[in-house]
């Protein structure tokens, strides 16, 4: 039997067993536990550990109908079993997902599990040890019920993390807000449905929330709704397909253990090159963010952990000190900051201007610079290198130049908020030599966001001045010919320019889908002139070093008296020699000889493209995905009534039938044996539509910049300029050409007019007219 319609059979099986369940499911009166409807039903016979059969948290799962906003749900009296129980959380872990699938889910959930165990491994320890597992509870976060993937609905199902049929959409005419399925697992589960048990227990707290409202939102409910009865000491971010090393979590604890006044810390990120670094080989781009992940970690990170401040932690994998985020008596303070983005970006602007939208777009930069500042507190931020953990990165244009988006706008506004607001290290508790140091770093990132600002200006400036060595008499290119280093140097010059006018009309309003083949041809291109600047920068140096031995005796004379070996060579030894140094110092160098080739390649497109399209899209103060945040009645509510003694009860429909619930735990076991058939990025017609008339009108605009660019060349070409001093010289009139003189000031004009305009479009925004 083929694999789709093995797929289908075994979807077919689970939906049947589903089905069955729903069917007959009875009414029950359930009392209301402080007012609210809290559910403990019995999990699948198969997955009760032997001897446990006494144990509540491991032989039944709790089911909390929350009706609340996660800020009001400790004072709405709601609970969770690990403060019923009086257990003290040293970490407390969440992973957020959205529509991630059962693969990604199974990669981030088993590598947390691998990190219990061996937190419970570690007997010697004062704090952990055998039952250590008591002192970690992992939230799950899912963002919308109607987009959470079925196939990881499966995954949890197995574990005894969620049943069907016990949610309800509505309690006593409230709409829920967020279900949550607490249990005590030990089960392990592979993408395939193979299932293991007896591994250590992990207490799971499974949150899956009925609107799709973002990450920001996912991280209020487990900060403010259950980290006030959780009490956690340190806080362990991830997002759901990143997978940490079974020992980095322990890592990070470690860090706070040891130092009292670490706010906050993150691991290594690293690229997930697949089987045999295959990635790497099949992907350009994901080997150049490879290089820039690895350069990062070596060189940025590090730095910023000296000085105390790192810019930002990751929320792909950090951790907090749960004490550090807590807001002042006054309700301001790191967490009050980080969760302002939430409603700048849900609709609730509240008159915030651009400059404020975009900065919250990297919230956790904000967070970073809120702890460090904090008022009379003197945290600091680390970086721990042991501590690694592995993610996925774009392997495709359009996703790559969307999540870049989303980086370099936050980034870049977040770090002129930080540069602005310096002056707040003065008033927060930090001793004297501390600020003095954390001032010197923000003078460091006042110069590096002064160069990031104009990155596009420099590296064109790089590209023109080292190209124009192939017009002299000795040139990199004149060996082809006489003639030949001028004629490449204009050709390259005017694609270089050709290139930045197409960039700049297909970031206009388009998305990065609807022009994926223009973008990728604009990124080989511009790698093009990359491997012509680099061949020119080569060859002058070899112009400008000695050729003898002789000459390089006398080495500091030839510093100081050789200008091109002083500008060029000293430079570039300092850059890619630094990263070769740095890398092999840090016993890290492969990525050098798997990744550079490739990142220099990339590097124009970097600047060029990923930096222009931020900046055209600058209106655009988005995450870029989901889209759908309605809710679905389709769960059925539970009705109040009244009972004796005046008790109050919910009357609800749930499953009671032990075989039924075990029919569909062995349901969902077969169906993901059989992987689905893959899908192609579906479009709906709107959004197709929408691209579609994008893209017409940029081939519009398109074929009137190429028939202006072809018009220039023509007549700026030798060729134009011999038949207009031949022209000149036969009718004995002036040397005044009409034509190239109305083209500069023609060119001139609409420069300045699309100038004004953009700086004004963007003070208008910034001031949110």
């Amino acid at each position: 039997m083929q694999a789709p319609a093995m797929y289908r059979e075994m979807s077919t099986g689970y939906s049947m067993a589903r089905e069955k369940l729903m069917k007959r499911r009875s009414v029950r009166q359930v009392e209301l536990q402080q007012g609210n409807l809290v559910l403990d039903v019995h999990v699948p016979s198969h997955i009760v550990p032997k001897g446990m059969s006494d144990v509540e948290e491991m032989t039944k799962m709790r089911y909390t109908a929350a009706t609340c906003d996660p800020d009001d749900f400790m004072r709405k009296k709601y609970s969770l079993r690990p403060y019923l129980y009086g257990r003290h959380t040293e970490l407390f872990i969440v992973m957020t997902m959205y529509n991630e699938d059962e693969i990604l889910f199974v990669k981030t959930m088993n590598a947390v599990i691998k990190n219990v165990a061996h937190l419970c491994g570690r007997n010697r320890s004062k704090t952990w040890g055998h039952d250590g597992w008591k002192k970690v509870v992992v939230c799950i976060v899912s963002d919308g019920r109607n987009k959470v993937n079925k196939r990881t609905l499966q995954v949890l199902t197995l574990m005894g993390c969620y049943q069907e049929g016990i949610a309800k959409d509505s309690v006593g005419g409230k709409d829920v807000t967020a279900h949550i399925f607490e249990y005590t697992t030990n089960v392990v589960v592979t993408d395939t449905g193979e299932v293991s048990t007896g591994a250590c227990p992990i207490q799971v707290l499974f949150c899956l929330k009925e609107q799709n409202k973002k990450k920001l939102n996912s991280h209020r409910w487990f900060f403010n709704a259950f980290g006030p009865l959780i009490k956690p000491n340190v806080c362990v971010l991830l997002d759901v397909g990143t997978k940490p090393t079974s020992t980095s979590i322990y890592e990070l604890w470690k860090c706070f253990d040891k130092h009292s006044n670490v706010g906050g810390a993150c691991g290594e990120i690293c690229v997930d090159t697949g089987r045999g670094c295959s990635l790497l080989l099949l992907s350009p781009l994901a080997a150049s963010q490879n290089f820039e992940y690895k350069m990062s970690n070596i060189l940025d990170k590090p730095l910023e952990s000296v000085f105390g401040y790192i810019s930002v932690l990751p929320g792909a994998f950090s951790a907090y000190r749960y004490k550090a985020l807590q807001n002042g008596p006054d309700g301001k303070g790191p967490l009050a900051s980080y969760f302002k983005g939430e409603t700048l970006h849900g609709g609730g602007a509240d008159g915030a201007g651009l400059f404020e939208r975009n900065m919250y777009l990297a919230e956790d930069r904000i967070l970073c610079f809120e702890i460090v500042t904090k008022k009379r507190e003197g945290w600091i931020l680390k970086y721990v290198k042991s501590a690694k953990a592995s993610t996925d990165v774009p392997t495709t244009v359009p996703e790559f130049i969307s999540q870049r988006r989303r980086w370099l706008n936050g980034s870049l506004f977040a770090s002129f908020h930080s540069t602005i607001f310096f002056y707040r290290i003065w008033t927060s508790g930090q001793n004297p030599i501390r600020m003095f140091v954390l001032q010197i770093e923000f003078i460091y990132n006042a110069v590096q966001l002064l160069f990031t600002w104009t990155s596009l200006a420099n590296f064109y400036l790089a590209f023109f001045f080292l190209v124009s060595s192939a017009t002299q008499s000795n040139g990199a290119f004149n060996f082809l010919s006489q003639s030949a280093g001028s004629d490449i140097f204009e050709v390259f010059l005017k694609l270089y320019i050709a290139l930045i006018f197409v960039v700049t009309v297909c970031s206009l309003g388009n998305r990065p889908q609807g022009s994926k083949w223009i973008y990728a041809l604009s990124m080989v291109l511009f790698g093009f002139c990359n491997i012509i600047t680099l061949w020119c920068a080569g060859f002058t140096v070899y112009l400008a070093v000695p050729h003898t031995v002789a000459g390089w005796k006398d080495f500091p004379n030839l510093v100081a008296t050789n200008q091109a070996f002083r500008e060029i060579v000293i430079s570039l030894a300092a850059t890619y020699g630094l990263y070769f140094f740095s890398s092999f110092m840090h016993f890290e160098p492969w990525h050098m000889f798997t990744s550079f080739v490739q990142y220099m390649f990339l590097l124009p497109s970097y600047v060029n493209i990923l930096m222009m399209y931020a900046m055209c899209n600058l209106h655009d103060v988005t995450w870029g995905t989901k889209g759908d945040n309605g809710s679905t009645k389709d769960l059925g509510g539970a009705k109040k009534v009244s009972g004796e003694n005046g008790k109050e009860f919910m009357e609800v429909e749930i499953p009671t039938a032990r075989e039924d619930v075990d029919q569909v735990w062995a349901a969902s076991r077969s169906s993901l044996k059989i992987k689905p058939p893959e899908e192609k990025e579906h479009r709906d017609a709107a959004t197709k539509q929408a691209d579609h008339d994008r893209n017409s009108r940029t081939n519009v605009v398109l074929a009137w910049v190429g028939t202006n660019m072809v018009l220039i060349l023509i007549f700026t070409s030798t060729a134009f300029t011999n038949w207009v001093d031949a022209h000149v010289e036969k009718t004995q009139s002036s040397n005044f050409n009409p034509y190239l003189s109305f083209l500069f000031i023609a060119l001139a004009g609409l420069s300045a007019i699309r100038f004004v305009g953009s700086a004004l479009y963007l003070i208008f925004r910034l001031f949110g007219h």
